[in-house]
């Protein structure tokens, strides 16, 4: 499977993401939202955001380990957060939780909303992930 990073010119420098992921070859695997629920069904650290983004992380993983891929294998992630403000404050430890899934940013949206399923849910993400053929986890 081959993945290039798609950064055109005459757009602004993407620091924290990528304008765009073009994949050729692989399976496509689409991934359902994740909020941080843990093995035993109740939300991670319930007033902690960046603990619930290393657990939304870690289960998008999870699933993508289960299809034969890694986290590299994510192209597209949507990142939903109860307080958009509470994000742009923890941008830095949000930023090394994230360096350990991932060693190039993929295409991302972030969006604030009114509420989730799980009250205490501060963050939830959802995307695609594109696996090779081969079943390898190389997203190069």
């Amino acid at each position: 499977m081959k993945r290039q990073i798609v950064s055109p010119p005459e757009l602004a420098e993407p620091r924290g993401f990528n304008h765009g992921v073009l994949v050729e070859g692989g399976k496509t695997l689409y991934l359902a939202g994740q909020d941080a629920t843990g093995a035993d069904g109740n939300i991670v650290a319930p007033d902690d955001l960046v603990r619930q983004f290393e657990q939304v992380l870690e289960n998008l993983a999870t699933v993508v380990e289960q299809a034969g891929g890694a986290s590299e294998n994510i192209v597209k992630l949507n990142i939903f957060v109860a307080d958009r403000e509470q994000y742009r404050s923890n941008l830095e430890p949000l930023g090394e939780v994230f360096g350990r899934y991932f060693e190039e940013y993929p295409a991302l949206a972030l969006f604030e909303v009114s509420g989730f399923f799980k009250e205490e849910t501060l963050v939830e993400l959802e995307g695609f992930a594109v696996i090779d053929e081969k079943g390898t986890n190389d997203a190069r």
